[in-house]
């Protein structure tokens, strides 16, 4: 097949919707000739910051001269940014030669199941020697952890979050996430809220909880080490804390360690764009923890930005809003361009809730023309920043 036939087929799958478990990956690895048996896989879970340890690890092992596959969803700007090799997108002919493999394998598995299974089948055939791999979503049933060959489990911040399919405690959320420690060494963040602390001390991990300063929002203090930071954000130390554990577990040198959290870059979150004499923060964050470092980000511009929202149908829609309300005066809803959106209707109710001064627009571009702050603002959703992205890029 080429690489577009290949492409549309894997896409077609997203009609089978969402179906957990992992009998169906682990049959396509299989048939494969089981590649993750012969990969060394960081495993992470988490509620917030899978992406960013996914990003320092990859920098890390590479500024070692590790050969890296790194699978992290969603996609943000481009498709197949979800699949990277050396810190690259997969290029076309390796994407159509893994994928159209494990497609024959498929039988009834889901997009997301064959994704996995042909981005580790990509790992392989691209001699990597380790893999770092994202959970979607959870730990026990995400797909992911179908996987042998495992020598780190990484959990980042754990808050609730799909309580539909996870549960609707903190206890059984830490229990979905740990779900991926099987034969490995475990290792999670120390920002988490006394419960899921507690929890995972009795699980026997270990936490990445010395003493952090930020100095500023691009250097900060672990131990007893000073760190230049390549992710902008006010939680982002804890989450290359853990890859710096992560990291000295695997006995990887320090200079590499140091190298690799200074070349980690990440976009979408709290991501900054200068363009025109206005600064435009894209930012993907989607429940309210993970909208913390975006707070903290804007808290110092003095309410002198606006904000352009929307979200998916599943989020804490008011919860998300409450944490930006008290950092920006105006904001303008927008409708997600993805079948999972809140109605521009209901987005918009709930910001007048919360906000002196509400508009709505039909689209990202719109509301980006309309926009009359210095600093503008596109959150809620990783949804809508390749929109935003495009239209700013088009006026650099």
């Amino acid at each position: 097949m080429s690489f577009e036939t290949t492409l549309n087929c894997v896409r077609s799958l997203s009609k089978r919707g969402m179906d957990f478990g992992l009998e169906r990956v682990r049959k396509i690895l299989d048939g494969l000739g089981c590649p993750d048996e012969k990969l060394k896989i960081i495993h992470i879970s988490g509620s917030n910051g899978k992406g960013s340890v996914a990003e320092y690890m990859t920098q890390i092992l590479l500024c070692c001269g590790k050969t890296v596959g790194t699978f992290c969803s969603p996609a943000v700007y481009d498709y197949l940014e979800q699949f990277k090799i050396n810190g690259k997108n997969i290029d076309e002919k390796t994407y159509d030669r893994a994928f159209g493999a494990a497609l024959k394998l498929a039988g009834s598995a889901t997009q997301f199941e064959v994704e996995t299974a042909a981005a580790i089948y990509a790992f392989f055939l691209c001699g990597c020697e380790y893999a770092v791999l994202e959970c979607g979503l959870g730990g026990t049933y995400d797909a992911t952890n179908a996987v042998c060959g495992k020598i780190l489990a990484l959990i980042t911040s754990v808050s609730l979050e799909h309580t539909g399919v996870l549960g609707n405690s903190i206890e059984s959320i830490c229990a979905h996430k740990s779900g991926i420690i099987k034969n490995c060494k475990a290792i999670v963040s120390a920002l988490q809220c006394e419960k899921t602390v507690r929890y995972f001390k009795d699980s026997g991990a270990s936490f990445a909880d010395k003493p952090i300063q930020i100095i500023d929002d691009g250097h900060f203090i672990y131990g007893d080490v000073e760190f230049e930071n390549g992710i902008l954000g006010s939680v982002q130390p804890y989450n290359a804390a853990l890859a710096i554990e992560a990291a000295r577990y695997l006995e990887i040198p320090e200079t590499a360690i140091y190298s690799g959290v200074k070349q980690a870059k990440l976009g979408g979150r709290v991501e900054v764009i200068d363009a025109n004499g206005v600064r435009y923060i894209l930012d993907g964050a989607h429940n309210p923890s993970a909208f913390a470092p975006l707070k903290n980000y804007l808290s110092g511009l003095n309410g002198q930005a606006e904000i352009i929202f929307g979200c998916l149908d599943d989020k804490d829609l008011e919860g998300n809003l409450k944490m930006i309300c008290e950092v920006a005066e105006k904001i303008t809803a927008v409708e997600c361009p993805s079948p999972r959106a809140a109605k521009l209707e209901k987005i918009s109710k709930a910001c007048k809730k919360y906000f002196k001064y509400c508009a709505e627009a039909q689209s990202v571009a719109c509301a980006l023309e309309s926009a009359k702050s210095l600093n503008v603002v596109v959150c809620g959703s990783f949804t809508l920043l390749k929109e935003a992205k495009e239209w700013i890029e088009k006026r650099q």
